[in-house]
């Protein structure tokens, strides 16, 4: 999980930097001395200029960013997104569902060039899982309003619809403030990692390599600027659906590995999900996110 942050955990114990794009265990992260050779100036270059770290958060051990839904209001208390295995209580278990849990989180929020602009906190844990998919979101205690008039910071929006296979995409870490440019290769029906699975993934192009401490990272449509997935996981040493290795299977049971081949979980789901004021509704209509 980006890997997963079991997986990024037994790396890091390695000596290597695990979670290519999902998850970062806590803790899991690769260190700073052991970052890519990427620097934001260069990923700077790769990425087209619409997209920058605006509103990307870094975590403690991963990535994040503040998201909104086309009906949420600048009075809402504002969302991050990031990873289900990103929590700092730990991997939820399979089947595990995460609704309204105290939380006092911390979160650095970037500018666009990736420099701090400040600090937001979490008042809750408003929902996680890693169940169908490996998402978690913590309500703030600032409302977006609030947070763009403190730092001059628009949050990201969640696209409502689904991403498009061949679309171009880019994956924008707020932890080593690099952003990866590729493009979306496909969708796997589902996605098995360990004990979890999770349906109808993101596939990325070779391109998008992602490492340990890029979960969570928003995964955005240049052509809109919108979110359309969270970066989660990738297949490291070609394992077959065991932690960091995840394997595809497909409607008839058929497994399929793509060693080195990073994924990420869409998060239009999400905004089936949302009701007045930025409440998690996990009853209406539409919305199909595990239920607790």
């Amino acid at each position: 999980m980006k890997r997963s942050l079991v997986g990024a955990l037994s790396a890091l114990l390695l000596g290597g930097a695990t979670l290519v794009g999902a998850g970062a265990a806590p803790a899991t992260a690769a260190s700073p001395a052991k970052a890519p050779a990427a620097s934001p100036a260069k990923a700077s270059t790769k990425a087209p200029k619409a997209v920058d770290f605006a509103g990307t958060v870094a975590l403690s051990n991963c990535s994040g960013s503040v998201v909104r839904t086309p009906g949420s209001a600048d009075s809402d208390p504002a969302l991050v997104l990031s990873n289900g295995h990103c929590l700092e209580s730990g991997f939820p278990g399979a089947g595990e569902v995460i609704v309204n849990q105290p939380s006092s989180r911390s979160f650095t929020l970037l500018t666009a060039s990736g420099g701090r602009a400040g600090t937001v906190r979490a008042s809750k844990v408003a929902y996680a899982t890693m169940t169908d998919t490996d998402i978690s979101l913590y309500q703030l205690t600032s409302t977006y309003a609030q947070i763009q008039s403190s730092y001059g910071i628009k949050a990201l929006t969640l696209s409502d619809s689904h991403p498009t296979q061949g679309s171009a995409i880019n994956v924008v870490s707020g932890y080593w403030k690099t952003i990866y440019s590729c493009n979306i290769d496909g969708f796997a029906y589902r996605l098995k990692e360990g004990d979890w699975t999770w349906k109808d993934s993101v596939r990325y192009t070779s391109a998008c390599n992602t490492i340990g401490g890029t979960s969570g990272s928003p995964v955005v449509d240049p052509a809109s600027g919108k979110v359309v997935a969270v970066n989660n996981t990738g297949n490291e040493d070609g394992g077959r659906c065991t932690l960091n290795n995840p394997c595809e299977v497909d409607q008839n049971g058929t497994v399929t590995v793509r060693k080195g081949i990073n994924y990420a979980q869409e998060t239009y789901p999400i905004t089936k999900c949302v009701t007045t004021g930025n409440k998690i509704d996990l009853n209406l209509a539409g919305c199909v996110l595990p239920r607790p």
